[in-house]
């Protein structure tokens, strides 16, 4: 599903250049859930920002379903971003005076469903919410403002869910819920990046890819008893 060859990513700060990415080759297939792990400054969110088509690389080239997204204009990319990816981050970005189902309805604004509130109160179902459509996020807890902020990610079926440290303002007990929500799109066949710096949360995925300044330093499967001694602690 994603294939990223040699990515690099530069930022210029007048005559200064900052490198945030340097030479990136990875793919990930369809169906799989992974874990992007490294310390703050790593080049994780840079790297699922160009993912996710919010960045653009400075060289290199990026495949997503097979479609070559390099030489793809914004409008065209925007499009692609809206039919194949859906986005959750830390802080939800709900809109705080507007509903549950409507806020789950805004990436079908733009995709020009005729559908809107049907398909967003299916997909409220699908999280677990369905009988909080109507509340305010200022009337959730954070679970479920993250649960809402996964319907929305959902609604337009998309086939990558790209998460930036979405378990970052949850206590534990929301982390397990919204984690446990991750596995099953996973197991439902929706491929799952989740960016994290927490080494629990990516034991609980199949395959954790380490980064650090900038650069791939480890890519490795997760073993079924590393999945075990991470449910025996949360137990």
């Amino acid at each position: 599903m994603i294939k990223l060859e040699d990515i690099t990513k530069v930022y210029r700060m007048g005559k200064v250049e900052v490198p945030a990415l340097r030479g990136i080759t990875l793919n990930i297939k369809e169906g799989e859930l992974v874990a992007l792990v490294g310390v703050s400054g790593s080049g994780k969110s840079t790297l699922m920002n160009i993912m996710g088509f919010l960045d653009k690389p400075t060289t290199g080239r990026y495949f997503l379903d097979g479609v070559d997204a390099s030489g793809l204009n914004d409008n065209k990319l925007a499009e692609l971003r809206n039919k194949k990816i859906g986005f959750v981050f830390q802080t939800f970005n709900l809109l705080p005076r507007t509903s549950a189902v409507s806020n789950v309805e805004l990436p079908l604004v733009y995709s020009g469903s005729g559908q809107k509130r049907k398909q967003s109160l299916e997909a409220l179902e699908r999280v677990g919410l369905a009988g909080r459509a109507n509340h305010k996020p200022t009337e959730l807890s954070g679970g479920e403002q993250q649960r809402v902020a996964i319907a929305r990610a959902l609604v337009n079926n998309p086939s990558l869910i790209l998460a930036d440290e979405p378990t970052g303002n949850l206590d534990s007990a929301a982390t397990n819920e919204i984690i446990s929500l991750f596995c099953q799109l996973h197991q439902e066949g929706i491929t799952v990046v989740i960016v994290t710096h927490e080494m629990d949360i990516a034991s609980q995925t199949q395959r954790i890819i380490r980064l650090l300044d900038g650069k791939i330093i480890s890519d490795e499967k997760v073993t079924k008893n590393e999945k075990a001694i991470r449910n025996e602690k949360v137990a």
